[in-house]
């Protein structure tokens, strides 16, 4: 939501009351401490309000700005799913460009809920090399064609993975099994094995008819940037 938008909603807001009667454009002046000149030019488009009138202006009228968003806007960009109540933990299935980028997940970017044990996440250990505090830990993403096989027989085309976003160590999960991670790749992310090489990430397919590939670290960045999470369970439609 732009300041420009606010400022559309606040003037159709004031249109609104003007039409029906509930005010007119000098009590307005008035009570906002303006020039009825000042409430008119903005109200026919010809200036625009600062800040402090905007303030000025909601709270004469005791608006807030809450008062001026589209509720179609406010459900999409809201984020969803209070804590569950019962054994059950809703996790967000969504794409991969969303499981690298985006702390919260709302409401438009979840293709469907699926439910695990709360026990069952309360056993996985977290393990962030960087701060993923505000991070929702949990999520789910599919699994596209060319990285299914390239983890086959671990993993398949189509699997529903789950990734701990908790998890951007390079640590090991268990000592006799490499970790696979959800890596950010361009404005998504792939499923690899990974290393470190110097200043670059070895991304490092299961199956060995698939090339291993490098990703060089950007300057300013480190490796845990780039992890999205360890997968921390696989689910294979049959």
């Amino acid at each position: 939501m732009k300041f420009r938008s606010l400022q559309e909603g606040l003037r159709q807001l004031l249109l609104a009351r003007i039409e029906s009667r509930q005010l007119t454009g000098l009590q307005l002046a008035r009570q906002a401490g303006f020039q009825q000149a000042h409430v008119s030019n903005f109200l026919n488009r010809k200036r625009s309000l600062s800040l402090d009138a905007m303030d000025r202006v909601l709270g004469a009228l005791r608006l807030s700005v809450l008062d001026l968003l589209d509720p179609a806007e406010v459900g999409k960009r809201a984020t969803i799913l209070p804590p569950s109540d019962d054994e059950f933990e809703n996790v967000l299935l969504v794409e991969g460009a969303t499981a690298a980028g985006e702390a919260e997940i709302t409401s438009e970017s979840v293709r469907d809920i699926l439910k695990f044990k709360k026990s069952f996440l309360r056993r996985l250990r977290p393990e962030p090399a960087s701060a993923r505090e505000r991070w929702r830990r949990f999520v789910l993403i599919k699994v596209d064609a060319h990285d299914g096989m390239s983890m086959y027989p671990r993993l398949l085309p189509g699997a529903t993975l789950l990734i701990d976003r908790h998890y951007n160590s390079m640590k090991p999960y268990r000592r006799s099994e490499r970790n696979m991670y959800a890596v950010r790749s361009g404005a998504g992310c792939t499923v690899k094995y990974v290393e470190m090489a110097g200043h670059n990430l070895v991304l490092r397919p299961h199956n060995e008819v698939y090339p291993v590939g490098v990703l060089e670290i950007e300057q300013g960045k480190r490796f845990s940037d780039y992890i999205v999470g360890r997968v921390c369970h696989v689910g294979i439609e049959t």
